[in-house]
């Protein structure tokens, strides 16, 4: 070839320039279709807009045979339906079809509560209608489920602690339109979830007002030190919708949250938290509860879950009853206390080999971070004389950022706690729950963080009923 000569693009191989083309995005791809009659013709290979369709919108093979359309075809009709929401789409469709996938076949009877998705009109009419912009990424999550009927168990986490119980229905935008606030304190605040039994609510701040960040998701939590009852704390749950929805689904699939009797428990298990001591292995999972707790004056209400195991190939010899159990707790502030006391939440469980047993209890804390750690003491079936320890590990209890209101009218004062297994929660299993004292957070403090508003509907329906 001589030196002077030009090489013209629709001169080249129809392969290479494919596979160039592969590495372009969908809008470069559309800008080369404009620069030549070649290119405009390779840009609409099928297996191009393959790829995108599946990288942009989770399309699959059967989804192209059931539209009937060629792949370019397809990325058009969604980008025209969903193109405002590009960024968010993936991310959000995928979250909704691991959750799919897991809820089929852990929870079942959960998937008959979620509604279809919202259309663009209907979501249009609810910005109207509250005045308020919604952001794109909850939009993206409502054109795919418009949130959940009003039913229990909640899509959105549950947790039951003796006489208290709390269930989470992810709200449908109609719903949640109903509660828009515009109230002093809660201005400018759309519900994302309700509970029927406590009246809380999770809440997503739409405009960055009152000392909230736009879009950030929250519990509200009254100061019961204020005289100004519009000075309303904030337990942070997320810095976005997506962030707030994605990395709940995350742990559900991902096995983190236990499932109790068909509904999602928002326990934790810290990574680490598991001890053995001879055949017997006892792991920890805890959970804050928001509804229980208050920032000013300083309440911080957590519940934990232990699980005892002995080991199915123990000897028949092993066999052991728990005594006794001893506490050291250590709060945040560096305050060190000790508690020990007979068997655990008034019960004295018997371990065989393989068996397990499990239990739920509670404390409260006047700091926001702590742990606690400490031994159960059991001795022999076959010898009473032949007593020993069973570590119980370290497992830390934190609850989520919290802020202040812009004004505050009067300064936080200093809070109670309780933190003897005598005062805890008795459950096992969250089968036969035996009471709790509940005299640090009475039946007034739950109407003082329950929601100013109500769903028109008065009462859910069990699904396992």
């Amino acid at each position: 070839m001589s030196a002077n000569a030009e090489l013209r693009m629709d001169q080249l191989p129809s392969d290479p320039l494919l596979h160039i083309l592969s590495f372009l995005g969908f809008r470069d791809l559309i800008h080369c279709s404009f620069v030549s009659r070649r290119l405009y013709d390779l840009s609409k290979h099928n297996p191009l807009w393959r790829s995108l369709c599946c990288k942009h919108w989770l399309l699959t093979e059967a989804d192209q045979l059931q539209s009937g359309a060629s792949w370019h075809c397809l990325f058009r009709r969604y980008y025209v339906d969903l193109g405002r929401y590009l960024q968010y789409y993936p991310g959000l469709k995928k979250a909704w079809e691991q959750l799919m996938v897991f809820l089929q076949q852990r929870c079942p009877r959960m998937i008959a509560s979620l509604k279809d998705g919202a259309t663009e009109v209907e979501l249009n009419d609810i910005e109207v209608q509250i005045g308020c912009r919604l952001p794109d990424d909850y939009r993206c999550s409502y054109r795919i489920h418009n949130g959940q009927k009003l039913v229990i168990p909640g899509l959105m986490g549950s947790m039951s602690l003796s006489n208290h119980y709390r269930s989470e229905v992810l709200l449908d935008v109609e719903t949640a339109a109903g509660g828009f606030q515009q109230r002093k304190g809660m201005r400018r605040c759309l519900p994302l979830t309700f509970c029927f039994h406590t009246g809380v609510s999770q809440y997503m701040a739409l405009e960055p007002a009152e000392g909230r960040r736009v879009y950030e998701s929250f519990y509200p939590c009254p100061d019961q030190t204020a005289q100004d009852p519009s000075a309303i704390d904030m337990f942070i749950t997320g810095s976005s919708f997506f962030e707030w929805f994605t990395s709940y689904v995350h742990n559900v699939v991902t096995g983190e949250y236990p499932i109790i009797r068909d509904q999602i428990f928002r326990y934790v298990h810290e990574d680490g938290c598991v001890e053995t001591t001879g055949d017997i292995t006892v792991s920890v999972s805890t959970s804050f509860l928001p509804e229980l707790s208050s920032v000013h004056p300083p309440h911080f209400f957590f519940t934990y879950r232990i699980r005892m195991e002995m080991s199915v190939a123990a000897s028949s010899e092993a066999s052991c009853q728990l005594d006794s159990r001893y506490w050291k707790i250590t709060t945040s502030d560096g305050n060190v206390e000790e508690v020990q006391g007979p068997g655990v939440v008034g019960e004295f469980p018997v371990m065989t080999p393989g068996k397990v047993h499990e239990y739920a209890s509670c404390t409260t804390f006047s700091t926001p971070t702590e742990y606690m750690e400490g031994h159960y003491t059991f001795h022999r079936l076959a010898n009473k004389e032949e007593v020993f320890q069973v570590a119980i590990p370290r497992f830390h209890m934190t609850c989520p950022p919290f802020r202040e209101p812009l004004v505050r009218t009067k300064v936080a004062s200093s809070a109670s706690r309780f933190d003897r297994d005598d005062d805890f929660c008795d459950e096992d299993d969250f089968g036969h729950q035996r009471g709790i004292n509940m005299a640090a957070r009475g039946s007034s403090d739950l109407r003082e963080t329950s929601s100013s508003w109500k769903p028109d509907r008065q009462y859910a329906k069990s699904q396992n009923d």
